[in-house]
Formats: C-alpha cells, structure tokens, sequence
C-alpha cells in the first residue's frame, strides 16, 4: 500500500489555476498534490546576443525554491551567490522540454523566459514545474497570436512530465516525497502529446532495476502524461 492510499498509476490531484499573475503574458499556479509550482512565462522583444540576426526566437527557463518550500528553511541560493548544480540542471531540463514542441522559427525574434519558483515540495518538482509551463507558455503565445503579433502558431505540440518509481518493489506513478525519499528507483518521464520521448532520467537509487520494471515505469509515464495532457487542454480552455 502506497502512503497516500492511491493506486499504483494513480496521480496525485492535479490543478492549475491560470492568470494568477497580473503582469505576466501567461501564469499558472500548479499543484501535483502538495506540491505547488508557480509558472510566469515573459515575452522579451530581444534575443540573447548570440541569437540575433538569424531569423529564430527563444524559449528558456528560471527555476527555484522558496526558502520554505520545504520542511525546513533552505537557504537563498541569491545570498550564497550561486546557483546549486541541481537548479541549473533542473532549470536546462525545463528549456529542453518546451523548446521540443516549439517552432523556433515562428516564434520570431523574440525570447519567452519561464520562471517557475517553487512554493511548496513534497516530490515532483521539476514534473511540475514542466507540466505547468506548457500551459504558462501556451498563454502567452495565445496573446502574441491575438495581438496580430504572430500569424503562425508556433506552440506545435503539448509537452507534460511525470516521475515513477519502483516503492517496494512495484513501479508506481506520480512519487510524493514519502515514496520518493524510501523508492528503490525512481525516474521521470518528460514525454510528448504524440508519443515523442524528450528526456528520460532514471537512477537505481537502492538497487539496479530490472528491463521488465522499466517497462512498467514508461507504460505508468504514457499513462500519467496522457491525463495530463488533458488537464492542460482544460486549463487553457
């Protein structure tokens, strides 16, 4: 029996709540269960130096925790002057997502910058994260698209995420931190709407796991992702 009493391809309740930031072209807050991301997505009329000039746009991304997204306060990586090697890598993983379902080109010379700060972790944060700025992102576009701005949508696909993991030795779906923190493996699973793999990390985290449970972990990310794509559909009406 899993902690949360869910069934082994059960997700945690799933939300998002759109437009909850004023200023920004497209917001949501998401929530996997107690976990609680806040997304913005920025339009910028400029492109990094190297990008200029060639005809292309951008998407990139920011992330982070609040210093008591956690069960005790962490630290700002601001006040020690750097970011952690797990927020760089985490932040990268959320450009790769959403670049992979985005037509650079029709985007135009201009630049979307996610930022996704973490309100609350209880596991899943990157997946979160992820899911949440696909529909962060489709609102902005649908605004460059309703202001004549764009005439092509850009936006060509739905990118969404999910973590799984083997808890006692069943592959299950959707870890919260009690599973997370004890799981004999665990993974996550960055897929798109029309079956395309964009990132895949997996670790034995208390033993190797079998070829058989791996199987069994991506048929619970296919299942997870395709609920997911449908929530995001919903959120962005």
């Amino acid at each position: 029996m899993r902690p949360s009493q869910r069934a082994a391809d059960q997700l945690r309740a799933v939300t998002f709540e759109t437009g909850v930031n004023r200023y920004a072209e497209g917001s949501c807050l998401i929530g996997f269960g107690h976990t609680k991301v806040l997304v913005t997505a920025s339009i910028e009329e400029s492109l990094p130096g190297w990008l200029r000039n060639k005809g292309q746009g951008w998407v990139t991304a920011e992330y982070g925790m609040l210093p008591r997204a956690t069960h005790t306060r962490g630290r700002r990586e601001a006040a020690a002057g750097k970011q952690s090697g797990r927020t760089q890598e985490i932040q990268r993983l959320i450009g790769r997502s959403l670049r992979a379902v985005v037509d650079l080109k029709a985007l135009g010379e201009r630049q979307v910058v996610i930022d996704c700060d973490v309100v609350q972790a209880d596991g899943g944060t990157r997946t979160a994260a992820i899911t949440g700025a696909w529909v962060a992102l489709r609102l902005a576009v649908n605004g460059l698209l309703k202001s004549g701005a764009l005439t092509a949508d850009p936006l060509i696909g739905q990118v969404a995420a999910v973590s799984c993991g083997v808890f006692k030795d069943v592959p299950v779906l959707d870890l919260d931190y009690d599973e997370d923190s004890a799981a004999e493996a665990d993974s996550n699973f960055v897929l798109t709407e029309d079956g395309g793999i964009v990132e895949i990390q997996a670790t034995g985290e208390k033993r190797g796991f079998s070829q058989a449970e791996f199987e069994g972990l991506f048929a619970l990310a296919r299942l997870g992702t395709a609920e997911l794509f449908k929530l995001q559909r919903a959120a962005v009406g």
